[in-house]
């Protein structure tokens, strides 16, 4: 039943914002030359890898960008190994800023959620040295699809620490219900409207 609203809403979601989709890839394109898309190793179901695609939202060489802010700034390494993530990332263009806000950078991981790699509602998904920090609690992780947005997505997003998503991943995995997609899928518009953690 899941996997059938999964493949429905988001092949029902492409077709619609389509223009929207071709629209965005058009200012990649323009305001900053390079690839459209970002596609990185997440792990999925059962452990399995595949290509998280999002629009791309840094400058062409943010790799080696965030490799010198890392050696040189010791506040933003700390918080890149509490994280994974720094607070005004210069690696982010000022359009990749709106997107993520907006959380239009993800949009493009609906043809993850139509290959069957991704869930409309799941855990967010994440590397392999991320998974050290679920501890015994990764086994959960691994049980369901990551999701294109989830309870980490209502609940602060990155205001929230990385303890608390794990056991929000947690949450979700044991207590799911249709029903409860449903609603964390309702709660999402507000969050994003507002950009609630968004970073």
């Amino acid at each position: 039943m899941k996997r059938l609203m999964d493949f429905t809403l988001a092949l029902a979601a492409l077709v619609f914002i389509f223009p929207l989709l071709a629209f965005i890839a058009i200012l990649i394109k323009i305001k900053d030359p390079g690839p459209i898309f970002f596609a990185q190793t997440r792990i999925g179901r059962n452990g399995r890898e595949f290509k998280c695609l999002k629009f791309r939202t840094m400058v062409v060489d943010a790799q080696q960008r965030l490799d010198a802010l890392l050696a040189s700034d010791p506040v933003a390494a700390k918080e890149w190994r509490t994280s994974q993530k720094i607070s005004n990332d210069p690696r982010i263009t000022p359009l990749g800023a709106f997107l993520r806000r907006s959380s239009l950078d993800e949009l493009p991981q609906l043809i993850n959620i139509l290959k069957g790699e991704m869930s409309i509602v799941g855990p967010r998904p994440i590397q392999w040295n991320e998974a050290v920090r679920y501890g015994d609690k990764f086994d959960f992780y691994l049980s369901t699809r990551p999701g294109l947005t989830g309870l980490w997505q209502i609940s602060g997003r990155s205001d929230t620490s990385y303890g608390e998503r794990v056991n929000l991943d947690v949450s979700y995995v044991r207590d799911w219900s249709v029903l409860g997609d449903i609603k964390i899928i309702a709660m999402t518009v507000p969050a994003v409207l507002f950009s609630k953690g968004a970073r």
